[in-house]
C-alpha cells in the first residue's frame, strides 16, 4: 500500500478490484483542508479513462505489471493470439482486454503484454506504428489553404484523418497515445 501523493503518471493501481494505469498525476496543496490528489486514469480491463480524487494520504493498493516480450500472430473472430518470444507458448486476448490497442496491432508486431499473476491484462504498444492506407479519397488541388485533412482507412480498420496528400497504399506513422497521423513514412 502506498500513500496517493507517492504514486505517479505510470503506475498502476488496484480500486475495487480493477487494475488502473495512472495517465496523468496532478498534486493540490490547499491552506486549510487535506491536500488532494487528482488522477487520470485508465481501466486496463476495459480501456475506458475515468477521473479519481483521492487525499493526499489515503492509501491505495500499487501492482507491478510483469512485462513479457511476445509476437502478434493473427486475430481469429474476437480473439488475437500472441506467441511469448522465450517459450513459443501461445495465449489468447479478448477485444475487452485490448480496448483501443486493437486498432494497431500488424500481424509478425513485437509488443510487451502486461501480466497480472501469470494473466495477460494488456499490452503496451510502441509510440508510433507503420500502418498502409486502404481506402481514401483523392484529394483536390484547389483545396488546400490551411491543414485540410481527409479521413483515411488503415488495414487494421482503424480511420484517421491524413492531409490531402496521402493516398492509397501509402505508409503512415500513427502515434498511439493519441491515436493521430504523425507523417508519411
Amino acid at each position: 500500500m502506498k500513500e496517493a501523493q507517492d504514486l505517479r503518471a505510470g503506475n498502476t493501481v488496484k480500486i475495487n478490484n480493477e487494475l488502473f494505469l495512472i495517465t496523468h498525476y496532478d498534486y493540490h496543496k490547499s491552506g486549510r483542508n487535506d491536500s488532494v490528489v487528482k488522477y487520470k486514469l485508465k481501466n486496463l480491463r476495459t480501456g475506458a479513462p475515468s477521473d479519481a480524487i483521492y487525499r493526499a494520504s489515503d492509501k491505495l493498493d500499487q501492482i507491478v505489471l510483469d512485462k513479457r516480450p511476445m509476437q502478434y500472430l493473427y486475430k481469429s473472430n474476437d480473439t488475437y493470439v500472441f506467441m511469448d518470444q522465450e517459450n513459443y507458448e501461445q495465449i489468447e486476448m479478448t477485444v475487452d482486454d485490448l480496448g483501443d490497442a486493437t486498432y494497431f496491432l500488424k500481424e509478425e508486431m513485437e509488443i510487451e503484454v502486461q501480466m497480472y499473476d501469470s494473466k495477460p491484462v494488456g499490452v503496451e504498444l510502441p509510440i508510433n506504428v507503420e500502418l498502409k492506407i486502404t481506402f481514401t479519397e483523392p484529394g483536390n488541388k484547389g483545396d488546400s489553404s490551411g491543414r485540410v485533412l481527409k479521413p483515411a482507412k488503415l488495414e487494421t480498420g482503424y480511420e484517421v484523418q491524413v492531409p490531402l496528400f496521402c493516398n492509397e497504399g501509402d505508409i503512415i506513422r500513427i502515434d498511439t497515445r493519441t491515436g493521430e497521423y504523425a507523417k508519411r513514412v
